[in-house]
């Protein structure tokens, strides 16, 4: 039961928003090269929700995950 539960919690939703240190386990960068790939457009842009939190958008980073080579951001 604890596997099967941890297996859930290692998955990417779909939709809704994480955080970068909700990604981290999901690509493999550093935060740095993920703010340089986020500020060159390879990357998805991020969404400022306050001074202090920054989120992107679960279906973004599907789609950057899928084909992080060829990715441009809108």
């Amino acid at each position: 039961m604890a596997t099967k539960d941890l297996q859930e919690k290692s998955l990417l939703p779909k939709d809704g928003v994480s955080r970068y240190g909700q990604l981290k386990p999901f690509i493999a960068v550093s935060r740095e090269k993920w703010r340089q790939l986020v500020r060159d457009g390879k990357a998805p842009a991020p969404i400022r929700m306050g001074a202090r939190c920054t989120v992107y958008r679960n279906a973004d980073i599907h789609s950057w995950l899928a084909d992080p080579v060829n990715y441009r951001a809108a």
